[in-house]
């Protein structure tokens, strides 16, 4: 998995990100993102790829009574404990390649923008359900295939400067992308729709919500937000390991 977040320079410019700087309620996608998520009083839950560990705090105040976050970033767990830590919180510096998934020990399972930089999703797939309890609940929130396959995932921009259109390019090819993001040059992996619904599917998981992410009324006077609802920019799943 490619690590950009320990980059000083990168991870200074993530930092004044607003979902950074003020948690979910700086995170556009969150009023929907927070609507798939089951009842987690008294649940065992595992973070892939926390970051500063929002998600993992919002576990606990939702009643979870072990929560544990992995991410393969030193800084960003060391925010994550700085900003977030809770005894019923743990949080290992680990990579979602590396991390060893025991089976049948977790209620429920997040995955918030950390598998556009896996290049082998359906592992990952089969890794999660396979230490999910029956019945267990597997929260994925991507960036969307029609938005990793933007071409250097940027508008084409009229004379004036504003949008023209968001050019999408080799589709069918999966695999590494380049994109300029916060000043760097960044890597991901392109994944279409069909490789990360179906592998969900032949991994053993039943899909309960599909949804893409599109700002909500109350951000429409924000600039440059009436562009997001022009192409999708993240793709969030509920999947259910049924027992």
């Amino acid at each position: 998995m490619n690590n950009i977040y320990d980059d000083k320079q990168f991870f200074e410019q993530y930092s004044k990100m607003s979902r950074s700087q003020q948690g979910l309620s700086g995170a556009g996608e969150w009023y929907q993102f927070k609507l798939l998520f089951p009842d987690l009083k008294d649940k065992s839950v595992l973070d892939l790829g926390c970051g500063y560990g929002w998600h993992c705090k919002y576990a606990v105040e939702c009643g979870a009574n072990q929560v544990l976050g992995i991410d393969l970033s030193e800084k960003m767990i060391h925010e994550a404990k700085e900003k977030n830590g809770d005894l019923k919180i743990t949080y290992q510096v680990c990579g979602l390649d590396d991390y060893h998934y025991p089976n049948d020990s977790y209620d429920c399972v997040i995955s918030n923008l950390v598998l556009h930089y896996i290049e082998d999703v359906e592992i990952i797939f089969k890794n999660v359900y396979r230490t999910l309890k029956s019945n267990g609940v597997f929260l994925l929130n991507i960036e969307h295939p029609v938005f990793t396959a933007g071409v250097k995932q940027d508008w084409i921009y009229n004379s004036d400067g504003s949008p023209k259109y968001w050019p999408v390019d080799d589709y069918f090819y999966s695999g590494e992308r380049e994109t300029n993001f916060l000043g760097q040059n960044v890597k991901k992996q392109h994944h279409t729709l069909t490789q990360i619904l179906m592998g969900l599917i032949n991994a053993g998981f039943q899909l309960e919500v599909v949804e893409e992410a599109m700002p909500s009324n109350d951000m429409m006077d924000i600039s440059g937000m009436l562009d997001e609802m022009r192409r999708p920019m993240m793709l969030m799943i509920k999947s259910i390991k049924q027992g």
